[in-house]
């Protein structure tokens, strides 16, 4: 275990080519997110998801396809959690909660599999 000022190892957990992001408008009270109620044929950006984990914290990273250049990330203290939530209508669609040092805001992505089940990437 690293101390104050030592480095940590930052693992790859899982990496899939290809995710949608969807922007939607905010939640209306208490009501179940649905992934039926986005446009799911019109993603508002489209790029690569790595997995990574560093200590006892995972990162949703969402990055550019070809530079790799970082879009967003979600750092991930415990699942289930408030980073990332599942949508009533279906297991492929998660919320990523992202913290912008600027602002909080939210972004809707379409993977394929459960974050942390890592064993099943190749799906």
């Amino acid at each position: 275990m690293a101390t104050e000022g030592q480095f940590e190892y930052e693992s790859v957990l899982c990496v899939k080519p290809e995710v949608n992001v969807y922007r939607i408008p905010p939640r209306a009270s208490n009501r179940a997110i649905r992934a039926a109620d986005w446009k799911l044929d019109a993603p508002d950006w489209t790029g690569r998801m790595r997995v990574t984990a560093r200590g006892k914290v995972a990162y949703v990273k969402l990055e550019d396809k070809i530079s790799g250049e970082l879009f967003a990330q979600a750092p991930v203290e415990e699942y289930p959690g408030i980073a990332v939530e599942t949508v009533s209508d279906s297991s492929r669609y998660f919320v990523l909660r992202i913290q912008d040092d600027n602002a909080l805001f939210n972004l809707y992505t379409s993977v394929f599999i459960l974050v942390f089940q890592v064993g099943e990437t190749g799906k």
